[in-house]
């Protein structure tokens, strides 16, 4: 069963920009696009693994910091390669100022 985490504070993250979350094992990033709605997807991308939260973020998409692959962060489907897997996404909301992602 997945539970609601609380990620971070909804101000921790300016708009158009994405912050790193560690849980457990794992590593995730939230993402705030350029209407304030946030995000969540695996913290790596699927080409080479390379972090996410070095990405730059233009409206709602990622881009990795090596190749440039290029991610919708409410989808997690490739725009750009040259990754061809898609990132996983999470139910994502915000509470009392706070962000919570379903893991």
């Amino acid at each position: 069963m997945a539970d609601w985490i609380d990620a971070c504070a909804a101000t921790d993250i300016d708009e158009e920009d994405v912050i790193r979350f560690d849980h457990g094992k794992r590593t995730f990033v939230i993402i705030r696009d350029h209407e304030d709605n946030y995000y969540c997807t695996d913290g790596l991308c699927t080409h080479e693994e390379i972090h996410l939260a070095d990405g730059l973020v233009v409206e709602n998409t990622i881009e990795c910091p090596k190749h440039a692959s290029i991610f919708n962060a409410e989808t997690g489907e490739v725009d750009t390669p040259p990754a061809c897997e898609n990132l996983h996404t999470y139910p994502t909301k915000v509470e009392g100022g706070r962000v919570f992602v379903e893991i």
